[in-house]
């Protein structure tokens, strides 16, 4: 499947990364063949995270750093906008965000693509919730955290939604542009702003299911970000939405 994707398609990955020198060299190297440029976006790490990523495949991978840390939406923007200019190296069609930690499964790239490849969707988004092991994955305040963040995003964007936090996601190039001039938002909460806005604009939004993967630890979620600053990113979204974007 991912041979008749590469045939058709150009696909450009983005990976976010700040101090991931342990886990970017295997990043890189278990990115699937049919990625034609990898887009490092080193937010102003303070270890080799940059050069590790470059050193492990020189021919695809290009890096980006941010001198100042700008956040992980700031990141992904970094990226979307190389991966989508025209120039030499050529333009995207789909840009594929797979984090710089390595918790999202390379194996899963296949999945995510299918619903653009066949023309239904213009973003896919990764659904950890959907997995059967994810229960015994993630923290119990995880687990409930994105139920809940979940659930205020379904309720402002209209979308049907499971797992809104989840950041494998994959785009097409129309749906990027539609966001143009939009002022995102650049940290914690980024999946959700960019779920109601992109509502906002009538791109179809498709969930496929992924696997998480934590490396044996079961992921936490900040009592700050859950309470505070993703209810008020969708306030924020919301707002906006009503009236036209700025």
């Amino acid at each position: 499947m991912l041979e008749a994707m590469e045939a058709s398609l150009c696909i450009v990955a983005v990976v976010p990364a700040h101090n991931e020198s342990g886990h970017i060299a295997r990043v890189i190297e278990t990115m699937p063949s049919c990625v034609t440029r990898i887009i490092v976006v080193d937010d102003a790490s303070e270890d080799d995270t940059g050069s590790q990523a470059k050193e492990r495949d020189p021919h695809r991978v290009s890096v980006l750093r941010h001198e100042v840390q700008r956040g992980v939406g700031a990141a992904i923007e970094t990226g979307y906008a190389r991966a989508f200019e025209d120039g030499a190296d050529g333009t995207a069609d789909v840009v594929v965000v797979l984090a710089g930690d390595g918790q999202m499964d390379p194996d899963d790239l296949a999945a995510l693509l299918a619903p653009i490849h066949a023309k239904r969707a213009g973003y896919v988004k990764g659904n950890r919730l959907a997995a059967s092991d994810a229960r015994t994955q993630m923290s119990t305040l995880r687990w409930l955290g994105i139920h809940v963040l979940s659930l205020g995003t379904r309720v402002v964007s209209g979308l049907d939604v499971g797992d809104t936090q989840c950041g494998y996601t994959a785009i097409t190039q129309a749906s990027w542009r539609a966001l143009q001039g939009q002022r995102l938002w650049h940290g914690y909460g980024y999946p959700n702003d960019m779920l109601v806005r992109l509502a906002k604009k009538r791109v179809v939004i498709e969930e496929v299911p992924v696997r998480p993967v934590y490396f044996g630890k079961r992921g936490g979620m900040g009592a700050r970000h859950a309470l505070f600053v993703v209810p008020f990113v969708l306030a924020r979204a919301w707002w906006h939405s009503r009236g036209d974007e700025r």
